[in-house]
C-alpha cells in the first residue's frame, strides 16, 4: 500500500511517499519561512518525480489535521482533500501531537511523554493526561509531578528548552532539533491502520480559537 503524507502545521512542511511494506520511498522536510502554500505542491511533484511513482499509484492519503500554524493546517487539509476527492482515495487525519508522541517510540524512556508545539509567548499546544491544550506553558508545569521524570518532543519543547529545565531541573528530558520536528513518513506509518476520516466533515484540531498570525 502506498500512502502520500501531508504536513503543514508547523514551521516544517514535510511530505511523503511511504510504501507500507519496505517504509519511506521518498520525503522532503524543508523549513518554511512564510507560507506553506507556494511550497507543498513543488515538493509532492518532486517527490514523483524521484521516485519514479505516480499520483494514480497512490492508494490513501495523510494529512497533518493540527494544532499548530491555523494558516498551515488549513493549507495541507485542503490539498489532501481535493486529492482524495480526484483520485477516490481514502484520508486519514493524524493529530499533530500523536505524531510527535509517536517518535518516542524508538526510545526507552522511564517517565512521560510530554509534545509541545511552540505557539507563540511562552504559549505551546500540548498533550498531556490524556488531554489536548492550548496553554501557557507554565500552567502545563504547574501541573506535573516533579518526582516524575518527562521527555518533551517538539518546536516547544525547543524553544523553551530553558523554562522547562528551570523548572523540572533533571527531570526534563528535551529531545534535540534532529528529533524534534514533524516528519510525515512517521505520520504514514501511523495512518496505516487508522480509520478513514469523512472527506465533508472533517475539520483541522485547532484546540483554540484563531489568534492573528505573524
Amino acid at each position: 500500500m502506498l500512502i502520500l503524507g501531508i504536513d503543514t502545521s508547523t514551521k516544517i512542511c514535510s511530505c511523503c511517499i511511504f510504501d507500507s511494506e519496505i517504509g519511506i520511498v521518498a520525503e522532503t522536510s524543508l523549513s518554511v519561512k512564510k507560507n506553506h502554500s507556494n511550497i507543498v505542491m513543488p515538493i509532492i511533484d518532486n517527490l514523483f518525480k524521484i521516485s519514479e511513482y505516480n499520483i494514480s499509484n497512490i492508494d490513501k492519503i495523510a494529512v497533518a489535521i493540527g494544532p499548530g500554524s491555523f494558516t498551515g493546517v488549513r493549507i495541507a487539509l485542503g490539498i489532501a482533500k481535493g486529492l482524495a476527492i480526484a483520485l477516490n482515495k481514502p484520508l486519514i487525519a493524524i493529530n499533530e501531537l500523536e505524531l510527535l508522541k509517536a517518535i518516542s517510540n524508538g526510545f526507552n524512556f522511564n517517565g512521560e511523554v510530554v509534545p509541545l508545539i511552540d505557539a507563540r509567548k511562552e504559549r505551546v499546544y500540548y498533550m498531556y493526561d490524556n488531554e489536548y491544550k492550548d496553554d501557557y506553558l507554565i500552567e502545563l508545569l504547574n501541573k506535573l509531578d516533579k518526582n516524575k521524570n518527562y521527555l518533551f518532543i517538539g518546536d516547544g519543547a525547543v524553544a523553551y528548552k530553558n523554562l522547562l529545565k528551570d523548572n523540572l531541573k533533571e527531570k526534563a528530558y528535551i529531545l534535540p532539533h534532529y528529533h524534534s520536528f514533524p516528519r510525515a513518513s512517521i505520520m504514514c506509518e501511523l495512518a496505516i491502520n487508522k480509520e478513514e476520516a469523512n472527506l465533508y466533515t472533517l475539520e483541522p484540531e485547532y484546540i483554540s480559537k484563531s489568534r492573528a498570525e505573524k
